[in-house]
C-alpha cells in the first residue's frame, strides 16, 4: 500500500489509552481517526485488561470496528500499555494491512529487568512479546523535540518523519495521539465518577 503523503485526506488513526490501578482492572482505549487536515472523522472504544494479554486482539477490533478502508495508517501510543500489556505490533500491521507507528517519548534501555521483577510467573512469556518488538528509531519533529519509533510499513525514515510532522502541531505528541488520549481520559474519568 503505497501512502500519498501529501493529500489533505491523509487518515491516521491514533490510539491511546488511560486508567489507573486504584480504580479499575481495566484501562479505556481508544482509537480516533484523523485527517491529515486535522479533521475528526471517526472514532471507537474498547478496553484492554491491565496486566493481561489482550491489547493486541483489542487494538485490532478497535480498528475492525470502524470498518473503513480509508484508513491510511495507525499510530499507536507506545506498545507496552495497560501495565505490561505487551501488543504484538507486527500482528497488529499483519491483520490491519496498514502502516504502523508505534511512538514513545523517552530513552530507553529497555524493560527487560522491569518485567523479571513483576511477573514471577510470566516473565518468560512477556520478555518474548517485548524483545520481539525490536529497536527504535530516534526521530526528531519539525517541532525540536525527539519521538522514539517503531515503524511497520514505512521503510524510508524521511517519510516516516515527514507524516509526524504532518500531524504534529506542537510539542512532541501528534494530534490523532494527543486526541485520543483526551478522550480516553474522559471516559475513564467519567466511568469512576
Amino acid at each position: 500500500m503505497g501512502l500519498r503523503i501529501e493529500k489533505k485526506g491523509l487518515r491516521a488513526l491514533g490510539i491511546a489509552e488511560s486508567f489507573s490501578k486504584a480504580k479499575a482492572d481495566k484501562s479505556t482505549l481508544v482509537g480516533l481517526v484523523m485527517r491529515s487536515d486535522l479533521i475528526v472523522d471517526g472514532l471507537a472504544i474498547t478496553s484492554t485488561k491491565l496486566e493481561g494479554y489482550d491489547s493486541t486482539q483489542a487494538i485490532i477490533q478497535l480498528y475492525n470496528s470502524l470498518n473503513r478502508n480509508d484508513i491510511n495508517l495507525t499510530m499507536l501510543d507506545g506498545a507496552v500499555i495497560s501495565l505490561y500489556n505487551i501488543v504484538d505490533i507486527e500482528e497488529v500491521y499483519q491483520r490491519t494491512k496498514r502502516p504502523l507507528i508505534v511512538i514513545t517519548f523517552k530513552p530507553s534501555k529497555g524493560l527487560q529487568e522491569v518485567i523479571k521483577k513483576h511477573f514471577f510467573t510470566d516473565y518468560e512469556e512477556r520478555l518474548k512479546l517485548y524483545n520481539k518488538l525490536g529497536d527504535r528509531v530516534e526521530v526528531t519533529l519539525k517541532t525540536k523535540y525527539k519521538v522514539y519509533v517503531r515503524a511497520l510499513g514505512i521503510d524510508d525514515e524521511s517519510m516516516l518523519k515527514r507524516i509526524l510532522d504532518k500531524f504534529t502541531l506542537q510539542g512532541s505528541l501528534p494530534e490523532p495521539l494527543r486526541v485520543a488520549k483526551l478522550i480516553a481520559r474522559a471516559c475513564f474519568k467519567y466511568k469512576f465518577q
